[in-house]
């Protein structure tokens, strides 16, 4: 069993760090320009997620979990 894994842990590493870096970059960002120079961004609007941006944050968290999980599996695998 442990020689399979060997092989296909580094595959399902690759395939999960490019969908982690796929969600990430798909989600929107409500930090602008005038948050990294110290302006006050609490008076704004509050914002929920819904539809296809709650599905893509989803996502992403639990592909992050399962690609820290295959990231301590590799330490045990070895």
């Amino acid at each position: 069993m442990y020689p399979l894994m060997k092989q296909i842990l580094p595959i399902a590493q690759a395939i999960l760090a490019v969908l982690l870096i796929l969600g990430i970059l798909f989600q929107r960002s409500d930090a602008g320009l005038g948050s990294a120079f110290g302006q006050d961004t609490f008076g704004g609007v509050k914002y929920e997620k819904r539809g296809a941006e709650k599905i893509i944050f989803v996502g992403t968290v639990i592909v992050a979990i399962l690609f820290a999980i295959s990231a301590f599996a590799v330490l045990f695998v070895k």
